[in-house]
């Protein structure tokens, strides 16, 4: 990737390559006149996917085309020089010109068009094909915004497609250019540059996910009905964000593997082993909020039935003490209705009731009613209703 080739002939006699259902692409759109005073402004729908578009030389930007005409026509003129053009959410139109321009292969314009591909790095001839996935940290709603990146990187040239918020290429940009040392290195500086980005991304976002668990936690232990919700939502954003950094580590692997059949620059190499390293180390800290959600999970689930186990002991045990009150209420009930069915039936007043002339006939009724009580008491007493 460090030799040049030589800049292609113009586009009309170039032999065209595309298959798999792409059509041959039309000529590259050119920028809109600026709009006169009385005429409203023009749409950004097509001018605004392509970010910008600029040329450079030993480091240095030389120009900034207004279109991807013009930059293919600097190009070709300026036979040291390296373009580098940014789009976001190209057309197709757009992709199929670049991909005719700098024989980019069929396959990787149409993952680029298609987007939400998985990170991956793939090489066809003298042109890399790298996928990236960056992310950030939205504060306010405490969640994980993923973003996609396509990366081109030829002999002479560096295409980023990104379908997303994230990263901020235009940071990257003039990070390279105030140290044109760095970019004179070539196309596979800027890739270095661009990775170097999107990882060093992944740090607020490790630094979010970490107060995340730890509220989590704290939750957890204080009873919050809505946890359960929360650790489902951010284990879903952890496996997205594992996804997107494990291939990383192969990633940079296979890279470094390459320095030198591909005669990599010694300063980049300490550079993307800096990378690399902390890729593992981003790596490693998404495992292991993986295995500490899967844990707070238990946990959480653990402590909702030992709650549910508490509250259903707490009803039984209030079951068991009514029950006790109603055998007592009972049991005073059955003994105070003896004496009262027995004075019922004597208070009535007929004239031909036995015992109603015998002189012993009260006394009787009295001890007879004291007897049935004690009686009763004794029973329930025995019985522990008492």
């Amino acid at each position: 990737m460090s030799e040049r080739r030589a800049r292609p002939t113009p586009r009309g006699g170039r032999k065209s390559v595309w298959r798999r259902g792409l059509t041959q692409p039309p000529a590259p759109p050119a920028v809109p006149a600026a709009p006169g005073p009385d005429q409203p402004p023009a749409e950004p729908a097509e001018a605004g996917s392509i970010v910008q578009a600029a040329l450079y030389r030993d480091g240095v930007r030389v120009s900034s085309p207004a279109s991807l005409a013009d930059t293919f026509r600097e190009l070709r003129d300026e036979p040291h020089g390296m373009a580098w053009i940014g789009l976001a959410r190209p057309t197709e139109s757009e992709l199929l010109s670049l991909a005719n321009e700098f024989d980019l292969h069929p396959l990787a314009v149409e993952d680029a068009m298609e987007a939400h591909q998985r990170p991956k790095l793939e090489r066809y001839g003298d042109t890399l094909f790298v996928v990236l996935r960056a992310a950030r940290y939205l504060d306010a709603p405490e969640e994980v915004d993923f973003g996609e990146l396509h990366v081109f990187v030829g002999p002479d040239f560096v295409i980023t497609v990104r379908h997303g918020a994230a990263p901020d290429l235009s940071a990257v940009r003039r990070r390279m250019e105030e140290t044109p040392e760095l970019l004179k290195l070539g196309p596979e500086a800027v890739l270095y540059a661009i990775l170097d980005v999107v990882v060093d991304g992944y740090a607020p976002v490790v630094a979010g996910v970490q107060i995340d668990v730890d509220e989590i936690e704290t939750e957890v232990f204080r009873g919050d009905p809505e946890v359960s919700r929360r650790i489902y939502e951010l284990s879903r954003e952890m496996v997205e964000f594992q996804r997107a950094t494990r291939p990383l580590v192969g990633m940079l692997h296979g890279l470094m593997a390459g320095f030198a059949k591909y005669g990599t620059d010694e300063e980049l190499q300490r550079y993307l082993r800096d990378v690399a390293d902390h890729v593992t180390h981003i790596s490693e800290r998404v495992d292991g909020f993986r295995q500490a959600l899967t844990d707070i999970l238990t946990v959480n689930a653990t402590l909702v039935t030992q709650e549910q186990n508490a509250e259903m002991r707490a009803l039984a045990e209030a079951g068991f003490e009514q029950n006790e009150e109603i055998k007592k209420i009972s049991s005073w009930a059955a003994i105070l209705f003896a004496p009262t069915l027995v004075g019922t039936i004597y208070g009535m007043n007929f004239s031909r009731m036995p015992e109603l002339h015998w002189a012993l006939g009260y006394p009787f009724a009295i001890v007879l009613m004291a007897v049935v009580c004690t009686s009763l008491y004794l029973i329930f007493k025995r019985k522990d209703w008492l």
